[in-house]
């Protein structure tokens, strides 16, 4: 009866958590324990079994995210566990939720944790058949396809979509929409290795997953899938790349058709503890630019967003969740699995963009 009652009183609880001094290099993340505050009205204290890995998450620890707080900070987006008390709010739907729920959620940093205060609102049942594992493979991820294909480029049946990185978790979810919808997808990988992972959860064929291999060769890569396809070109393009795959992927694009960026993967590349500022400085000055005069006589769009800007704006979030939520998924790939304490060395491996499905940190 405790256990399952709608209402505990929340007291600070020790907690184990991954802290950096400040952001410029992943050697800056230490290990640390420190005291959780009890959970302000419209927040559960969530016991973390698992927390997934983003880019995101390596951007800001690196410092190279706008959205990044200033000074320490714990990095992390997402994670499931299980609520150990919740703090009722007139506002908020914590009457959905009682005390030993199993929990998914996101956070706006904070997510490195054993446990932590999350607000309600972003909170979503665990599905009975998913594991810890897999609930923290999929609200960041998903939700970023969602919002992109849907909600921005208004996906709809017959229509044509190239997803660059098909092998990772967002890349995943969004050929998933696009089967879900009725599109006929294409997608890209970094390795012939990902292509069996690609064809083996999706409908793909092989001849769907295009290897990159540089941005010339892209190009005839996509012309030649279009015309076996018998497509204008693509209605969207869900790139998370740019680079030198950013005007390949705008020049394929049928009329109407929408490019729609949430990430700049390729400016990243292996990394390393610390940024290589040269490099960097050099995507930066080669980066694209638009004239909407020639987009107008072109009809072609450009859309780009980053979901962490709209985490404030609660009932807008809210609504785009409850329509995600609507629609059945598959269980989310765990490709890489690794201890709490290993939070470095699967940050180091997630850098080298060597992983097939989501990055995983186990906190139990």
């Amino acid at each position: 009866l405790l256990l399952r009652s709608k209402f505990m009183a929340s007291e600070r609880t020790k907690r184990r958590v991954w802290r950096s001094s400040g952001a410029g290099k992943i050697s800056n993340l230490q290990l640390e324990e420190d005291m959780l505050e009890a959970a302000a009205p419209g927040f559960a204290r969530i016991r973390v079994h698992s927390c997934g890995l983003n880019f995101a998450d390596c951007f800001a620890i690196l410092g190279l995210y706008s959205a990044t707080p200033t000074g320490s900070f714990i990095p992390g987006l997402e994670f499931a566990g299980v609520i150990e008390s919740i703090s009722s709010a007139d506002h908020d739907n914590s009457s959905s939720f009682a005390v030993g729920d199993r929990v998914m959620g996101v956070t706006r940093f904070g997510g490195y944790a054993t446990h932590l205060n999350a607000d309600v609102r972003y909170l979503r049942p665990l599905p009975s058949d998913w594991t810890f594992d897999e609930g923290a493979a999929f609200l960041c991820q998903g939700l970023t396809a969602w919002y992109g294909l849907v909600e921005l480029g208004n996906i709809q049946k017959g229509q044509s979509v190239l997803v660059h990185s098909g092998a990772g978790g967002t890349g995943r979810f969004a050929l998933s929409i696009a089967q879900k919808f009725g599109a006929k997808a294409a997608t890209t990988v970094g390795s012939t290795t990902k292509v069996s992972f690609v064809t083996s959860h999706s409908e793909l064929t092989e001849s769907d997953v295009l290897v990159r291999r540089g941005s010339v060769i892209f190009e005839t890569q996509t012309q030649q899938w279009l015309r076996e396809n018998q497509r204008e070109g693509f209605d969207i393009v869900f790139d998370s790349l740019m680079g030198d795959y950013f005007w390949p992927g705008y020049a394929s694009l049928a009329r109407g058709g929408r490019l729609i960026v949430y990430g700049a993967g390729s400016f990243m590349g292996d990394t390393g503890n610390r940024p290589n500022y040269l490099k960097l400085g050099w995507h930066y000055l080669k980066r694209p630019k638009m004239d909407p005069l020639e987009m107008i006589a072109e009809n072609k769009s450009l859309m780009c967003f980053n979901l962490i800007w709209l985490y404030d704006k609660f009932d807008q979030m809210n609504e785009i969740l409850n329509r995600m939520m609507s629609m059945e998924w598959e269980k989310p790939p765990v490709g890489h699995v690794y201890p709490f304490d290993h939070a470095i060395e699967a940050l180091r491996f997630f850098q080298t963009g060597q992983n097939v499905g989501k990055v995983v940190l186990q906190c139990t």
